[in-house]
């Protein structure tokens, strides 16, 4: 769908420089998605993998995010391993509706309740990401947080169109389970991609 060179603006890569590959098509579609656009994917939207490969080493980043839509719809072996032979390091957003594919530094996992994740995402997460939508969401976060392996950071994130109603519950929860921490979408606040 779209790829940028910018700054992570959220969870535990907060704040580094990230180049952002954003795949088209998702089939998990979440109603407070921030990137509806990135829904379908359409033949005119396909690219080679060696463009997107030079569009990242020409960009010198060392760090790259893939990301969606739901990225993992696809087999990522072959972008994962050119990209890893240039000495960039990964990372992945998914859902954890789809196997696994690709070799990754990093793997964000961010279940979604409008479709399962695969048992297979909670022995490999390096971090756990929830959106808080309400109250319920804290909760759903919870079971989820009990079955990630025991090094996997864990993270809530207010839904952005209620970030005024979902940050405090965030922060008064997290008080209370210090093993959270909160992730702010910090690019939306200061207006990057």
């Amino acid at each position: 769908m779209e790829t940028f060179y910018t700054v992570q603006g959220e969870g535990a890569h907060s704040g580094r420089p990230a180049f952002f590959i954003r795949l088209a098509g998702c089939d998990v579609g979440c109603h407070w998605c921030d990137v509806k656009e990135s829904w379908e994917s359409t033949d005119a939207q396909l690219r080679n993998i060696d463009s997107i490969v030079e569009e990242v080493t020409s960009s010198g980043a060392n760090f790259a995010v893939v990301t969606g839509g739901e990225p993992l719809m696809y087999d990522l072996d072959s972008l994962t391993g050119q990209l890893r032979k240039q000495g960039v390091e990964l990372a992945v957003e998914t859902s954890g509706a789809h196997p696994l594919s690709g070799t990754w530094d990093w793997i964000c996992f961010s279940p979604k309740k409008f479709k399962a994740p695969l048992p297979e995402f909670y022995d490999v997460a390096h971090e756990l990401k929830t959106v808080v939508y309400n109250k319920h969401d804290l909760a759903w976060s919870v079971t989820h947080a009990d079955k990630v392996n025991d090094a996997c950071m864990l993270f809530l994130q207010p839904e952005w169109d209620r970030r005024d109603l979902a940050t405090p519950l965030i922060l008064n929860y997290i008080r209370e389970n210090p093993k959270w921490r909160i992730s702010m979408q910090s690019h939306k606040y200061i207006g990057i991609p």
